[in-house]
Order: structure tokens, then sequence, then C-alpha cells
């Protein structure tokens, strides 16, 4: 190994598996360590794999301050996918490890998938589809068309910037509650800011947007479902644990809520069987950022988090 090149291991498994990826990557790095399963490490098994090394690249791993502190060479994260959610900023910032990132490079992936979920939600698509696979020819279902719906966005960056500008076509009332001040963006694409209990009151498709934090985990708890249209249509693309699976399971069942679809699920990567199981509930194993332009666009900037990075901000 030249004396200059970094210790690399890539953890990710969606960018070991990916052929460009692997390629791009050991033409600058041909010493780079790549994880040759397609399963996830976690814990232990992280730790055993990055020890020794300067850089880590990770996806959706878990990197806590206990496993920082058993392994005193690492310097780098660079990370493949937006959230960091997964990772322990502060730990970092106190340890000196610096972070590779940058946000919004799957964001169209991720709102092409808001726009299918909104259009499975309100067809009755998922429900219909597990009747046909079942041998049953179900009877006519109404549903509703997108065209014209009052959409709500709970957050309004990079993600939901893309699906105001998709929905265009369709007509939409598109509502938006952020924390940030998004006014520029709204009056271009006539987007109307409205307080949180507005969003909830007025959405008959509702998307979260939102990062995970402690504030927002397990926000949409039974109180706060309860505040929304009993026809309108849950989207989560954002982080599972935002949802509280078992007050959604519970409205799901008794008709308090017409739909959900979701992306991502609470203790990732478990699924909960008995959300899946609903009829009027549709879910994907969070391939919201799984479009080929997307995942190119997110490793690459993995590699170059190797070298362009800074320690997390506070």
């Amino acid at each position: 190994m030249a004396p200059d090149r970094p210790r690399i291991a890539v953890a990710s498994p969606s960018f070991c598996q990916h052929p460009v990826l692997r390629a791009e990557l050991l033409a600058l790095y041909p010493d780079a360590k790549l994880n040759p399963s397609p399963h996830r490490l976690e814990g232990d098994a992280l730790v055993d794999f990055l020890r020794g090394h300067e850089v880590a690249v990770l996806g959706l791993e878990h990197l806590t301050a206990a496993m920082m502190d058993a392994l005193p060479d690492l310097r780098v994260v660079s990370k493949l996918g937006t959230g960091t959610d997964m990772l322990d900023l502060a730990a970092m910032r106190a340890r000196g490890i610096r972070l590779g990132w940058a946000p919004g490079a799957n964001a169209l992936s991720i709102a092409e998938l808001v726009i299918a979920f909104a259009l499975l939600g309100l067809r009755h698509m998922g429900a219909l589809n597990a009747a046909l696979r079942a041998g049953e020819r179900p009877p006519q279902r109404m549903g509703r068309l997108l065209s014209g719906r009052v959409v709500g966005l709970h957050g309004c960056g990079h993600i939901g910037q893309h699906v105001v500008r998709l929905l265009a076509p369709f007509g939409c009332t598109v509502l938006a509650h952020d924390i940030a001040d998004r006014q520029a963006f709204y009056a271009a694409h006539g987007v109307t800011a409205v307080s949180l209990d507005e969003l909830l009151a007025r959405s008959e498709v509702l998307s979260l947007h939102i990062p995970l934090t402690p504030e927002t985990r397990g926000l949409y708890g039974d109180a706060m479902l309860a505040r929304l249209r009993p026809d309108c249509v849950l989207i989560n693309t954002a982080r599972g644990e935002i949802v509280d699976e078992a007050a959604l399971i519970a409205r799901l069942r008794d008709g308090r809520l017409a739909a959900a679809c979701a992306d991502v699920f609470a203790g990732e990567p478990a699924i909960n069987q008995a959300l899946i199981d609903l009829p009027n509930f549709f879910g994907t194993p969070h391939i919201g950022g799984s479009a080929e332009e997307a995942r190119l666009a997110m490793g690459r900037i993995a590699i170059e988090g190797i070298t362009r990075n800074a320690l997390p901000e506070p």
C-alpha cells in the first residue's frame, strides 16, 4: 500500500455490490477493503471489519461512541446516503472524526417514489394486486385521483422540493410545514406554508420529510395520527422511527386512516409483519435511493468524501 493512501474499509453492501462504484473506488484506492457480504454489519461485527482502518465508508450502519472508542485509528466516515441519524455526530466531533457527506443526492429518486405511493394509496393498488395474486377477482373498488388533491409535506427540503415539482402537472393544492424559511421556493412554486395543525387537518395525502431526532422520534403517535383526516393517505420515506407503528396499525385496521405507504420501518432491517399484512398498507424495503442514477451519485459522493470532509457541525 502506498504510504500516502489512507486505509479504507467499505462496509456498505449497497456500495460493495455495485460493480461501477467498486471499480471506481479500487482504481483510486486499490487496497480498499470491501464487505463481501450482502448483509449489513452491525455492532461487534462492524467494529471487527473497520478495525485498523482510517476511513470507513458507511451506508445504513450504526456507529456509536463506544464503537468509535474501539476504533482508535478511525479518522473519517464517508457516508453513502443522506441520513446521518445512525451516526453519533457529537461523539465524532469530540474525537476529531471527520464526516464526508452531501445531502440531496438521492432526493429525486425518493420524490418519485412518493408520487408512486400517493397513486398506490389513493387507488387501493396494493390490496387489489394482493387479491389478484391470491387468484381472486376483487369487486370494483373506487379510488380517488391524485389530480386536484390537497397534498401536505411535513418538511420541504431537497426531497420535498422535488415532490413539489413532480406534482405540478397534477394541479394539487400543496401545503408545507417546515421549521426552515422556504418562502422564496414556496412563492415560486405555488406552495402554501401552514401550521402543523392546518397541515394535519387538511392534507388528503401527507408525506413526511423530516429527520429523525429526539424530538421527532415517535412524533406520529396516536395523538398526532388522530388529527389526520380519515381519508388521508400517509406516506413515510423519511425514517421508520418517526411513526409509532402500533398506533398506525390500530388506525389502519379500524378505518380511521384510509391508507399508509412506507419505505422505512422502525428497527430496520426487521419489519413489522402485522403492518405489512394490512390490506391498506403498502411497503417497500428502503428502496428510496435505489434508482441506478441515485446510487451512482451517492456512491461517487462517498468516494469524494474520503478526501473532502469536515468535522460534523454542532
